[in-house]
């Protein structure tokens, strides 16, 4: 018998500005987005008490912990970037790495974490 899986998806927005440096074009200048983030989570067990693998609110308010530290921010100067082009890519990452040490457990895993320019350009980042 196989064993399942359940996953939980959360969405929120954060709006910040950036440059991509050496990029050689517009976007090399400072310009905004409202950038759309998704994160998901996986795991096999549920809690015995409550039977939910882990309360979306909980799961909503560590990835708004993460946003804060980029919301209305000029992501060039946050530490994590300046070295860094703060890409989609490098943002979808970044988010990644801080709700891992977040949310990842013995039996909870973080699948990935996407961020989004807009509906039609969407960056995910996960380690298998």
């Amino acid at each position: 018998m196989s064993k399942g899986k359940w996953r939980l998806k959360v969405k929120k927005e954060f709006a910040a500005a950036h440059q991509l440096r050496n990029y050689g074009g517009k976007c090399e200048n400072m310009h905004g987005h409202n950038f759309g983030v998704e994160v998901e989570i996986e795991g096999s067990h549920l809690d015995s008490k409550v039977e939910i693998l882990m309360d979306f609110k909980e799961l909503k308010n560590e990835l708004l912990d993460v946003l804060e530290t980029l919301d209305h921010k000029h992501l060039n100067s946050v530490e994590y970037f300046e070295h860094r082009n703060p890409s989609s890519e490098n943002i979808a990452r970044y988010i990644y790495d801080e709700m891992k040490k977040r949310v990842q457990t013995d039996s909870i895993r973080l699948v990935y974490a996407s961020v989004s320019e807009n509906d039609s350009s969407v960056a995910t980042y996960s380690e298998e």
